[in-house]
């Protein structure tokens, strides 16, 4: 049996469709209007009936749907923001497109803006947004204090990717980037490679903060010693990334693999290697396109960016008093970078 086929019980085997509240009506054996009422979490309506019609709903797997619900109160179409930081970057274009497909499912429209890095774009596009009606946001914030977003009472965000600076009460979906940090290192040290090096961007960003501090971690719980000159901080081009990557591993005492914290970085040791005679490990935090092609292809730590969005726009369609935290989970996937065996 299919989950799709567990999820609707019932329902025809043929069927397609999304089970509806008359599909729940039927099978809790009630009226439409108590199914209404239970959807819309209105009073009155006995523990018994409610707790029948809400086994219903999860039994069928049936979601409201929340563009038709704001329609019947008058509203208008929802229409959801996504903030992120540069759309050019593989991570963002592809986090856009499942927030955009995940959107879909409720029938709410998506627009996006990027504010390449700029916190003071970020504000402005967070702004302009809510000022032209758009009150639901998906924001992956930069490493400013977002503590400015309390005056805006009734914003509704969801954070992606990184915790908020400046903000107690946020809902955020995150990746397990201490692990996948942690991970990544392991591999490394597992491979016999006691120089490794890391190339991270803004420290300030609480994601690369702890992808770093699952590698330092990971050399703890090993017994090496964390060596600073190892370590690049804020660098976020390709070609800068190329540029340390040379100087290290010209140093005397040079690294013999690279933990790189995300597909930028990867693509900048790529460039270093091209012109290098050495042959470092290396393992890159996000996937990317075309990490399988290059030989050996990229390791890499990876995760479903699907659920990362699902889980984005579910926390955004179905507020909660206090805070929500979801984190992903991630996976280290072995191609061959990250086996090189040390010189």
């Amino acid at each position: 049996m299919t989950t799709r086929e567990r999820a609707e019980g019932p329902l025809p085997r043929t069927s397609t469709r999304k089970p509806t509240m008359a599909d729940v009506a039927r099978h809790a054996g009630v009226s439409l209007k108590t199914v209404s009422r239970v959807v819309n979490q209105e009073p009155h309506v006995r523990a018994s009936l409610r707790q029948r019609v809400q086994t219903s709903i999860s039994t069928l797997g049936y979601r409201r749907n929340e563009a038709a619900a704001r329609l019947a109160r008058g509203a208008t179409m929802l229409t959801l923001g996504l903030v992120m930081e540069n759309i050019s970057n593989e991570f963002y274009s592809r986090l856009a497109a499942a927030v955009e497909a995940a959107s879909a499912e409720h029938e709410a429209l998506v627009v996006f803006g990027s504010y390449e890095e700029s916190p003071d774009k970020e504000r402005m596009l967070i702004e302009s947004m809510y000022t032209r009606g758009v009150g639901s946001l998906i924001v992956v914030p930069s490493a400013a204090d977002h503590g400015w977003l309390a005056e805006h009472a009734s914003l509704t965000t969801v954070f992606v990717d990184r915790v908020p600076s400046g903000l107690e009460a946020a809902d955020v979906v995150m990746l397990d980037d201490v692990r996948g940090g942690r991970a990544a290192t392991e591999h490394l040290l597992a491979g016999g490679h006691r120089r490794i090096a890391l190339i991270s961007d803004d420290d300030g960003v609480s994601s690369v903060h702890d992808r770093a501090n699952g590698y330092r971690q990971a050399l703890r719980a090993a017994g090496v010693r964390a060596d600073d000159a190892l370590v690049v901080r804020g660098v976020f081009d390709p070609r800068r990334v190329s540029y340390e990557v040379g100087r290290l591993l010209d140093l005397a005492d040079p690294p013999t693999a690279f933990f790189a914290t995300n597909n930028r970085a990867s693509i900048g040791i790529l460039h270093a290697l091209r012109e290098r005679p050495e042959r470092p490990a290396y393992v890159g935090f996000d996937d990317f396109a075309l990490a399988g092609v290059f030989n050996p292809g990229v390791t890499v730590v990876r995760y479903d960016v699907a659920h990362l969005a699902r889980s984005a726009v579910d926390l955004l369609l179905h507020p909660a008093r206090g805070p929500r935290r979801v984190k992903v989970p991630v996976e280290l996937v072995a191609r061959g970078s990250g086996e090189v065996p040390p010189p």
